[in-house]
């Protein structure tokens, strides 16, 4: 088990020691607070969306999904129902309307694409079922908790009570569809679509559409991946830049509270459930990936442009980030020993 816990400190650590980077660039004036800023803008209007089109784009095809329908409506059920429990909690309980978003987005929404997928394939490198599991259920709900990211971070935005119920209804939808990372995802299942219904061709012994970006046009295919690649690194870059360590204590309560609900009480109540249900070895790797990783990096430039409280994501991605390295091993550890792994 030691070996676990090296793991995901060698998945944890990179992610809080780029944000280090980012903070002592600004530590020692190299950059000043308007480049982290813009830095920010550059992550969550160009490489995000471009790193989540790929993401779409990359699934094989949509039957794969079909084949996980048991897995995918527990975990729909689950991120649905916390996205909603956290919503009415949220505007229940809290009085700031910009930190109401951020928390209830942190419920929810994992750095699955970061750290999860590198941890399924430390626990289930030779179980090819389990790595079918975590292939799917990212390709479908990391557009998904972009969608719910994107309401989260809206709905509580608008001041105006002299609107219906409608027409809030109305203003979030359009805020939703306008999102860059929405617009990403979205042009990626297009893509996904119009290749399903082209004819194919063998290319290197396997059946490919006649066309496909990456096989017709592999120069725009590698620029994409260039730009896509660069959105977590300069997204954590920023995040550092603007981290400050003065806001810890005027945001304690609402950083314990976030930290606890992403790293410990979600995983905890969802690998519960999932055992309970009768899911075993092909899918704890994933549950483990999606409910039990810290907040995803990108939640700050979401927060940031949509005009929420982007300190308070910065702080939630940093000690969920933190912690995480031992909620994940005592995770690890309790399904060794109780048989699942």
């Amino acid at each position: 088990m030691l070996s676990n816990f090296i793991f995901t400190c060698n998945a944890v650590l990179p992610i809080v020691l780029t944000i280090v980077v980012g903070y002592m660039l600004k530590m020692i004036g190299v950059f000043k607070g308007d480049f982290f800023t813009l830095l920010n803008k550059l992550s969550f209007r160009c490489c995000l969306p471009t790193m989540l089109f790929l993401n779409v784009y990359n699934i094989s095809n949509l039957g794969e999904i079909k084949h996980y329908g048991s897995i995918c409506l527990f975990t729909f059920v689950i991120v649905m129902s916390t996205f909603f429990i956290a919503a009415l909690l949220a505007a229940v309980l809290m009085k700031d309307n910009r930190q109401k978003g951020v928390m209830v987005q942190a419920s929810y929404r994992s750095n699955n694409a970061i750290i999860g997928l590198s941890l399924v394939m430390s626990l289930a490198a030779e179980n090819l079922k389990a790595i079918g599991v975590i292939s799917v259920l990212t390709a479908v709900f990391i557009p998904l908790f972009n969608v719910l990211a994107v309401i989260s971070l809206t709905m509580f935005m608008d001041e105006d009570s002299s609107k219906s119920p409608a027409e809030r209804i109305k203003a979030t939808l359009k805020k939703t569809a306008a999102n860059p990372l929405i617009i990403g995802c979205a042009l990626g299942f297009v893509c996904l679509i119009i290749r399903a219904l082209l004819p194919t061709k063998a290319v290197d012994g396997g059946e490919v559409p006649v066309f496909t970006i990456r096989h017709t046009l592999p120069f725009l295919y590698k620029t994409l991946q260039s730009v896509g690649s660069c959105a977590t690194p300069i997204a954590l870059i920023a995040l550092g830049g603007n981290f400050t360590f003065s806001a810890v204590s005027r945001l304690k309560t609402p950083i314990a509270i976030g930290t606890l609900t992403r790293i410990v009480v979600v995983p905890t109540l969802t690998l519960v459930a999932a055992h309970f249900l009768g899911f075993g070895a092909n899918e704890f790797p994933a549950l483990i990936a999606l409910f039990g990783t810290p907040v995803a990096v990108s939640s700050v430039p979401m927060a940031t442009e949509m005009g929420n409280d982007d300190e308070l994501a910065g702080q939630l991605v940093v000690w969920t980030s933190v912690f995480s390295a031992l909620t994940l091993f005592i995770e690890i550890f309790v399904c060794t020993q109780i048989g699942i792994f």
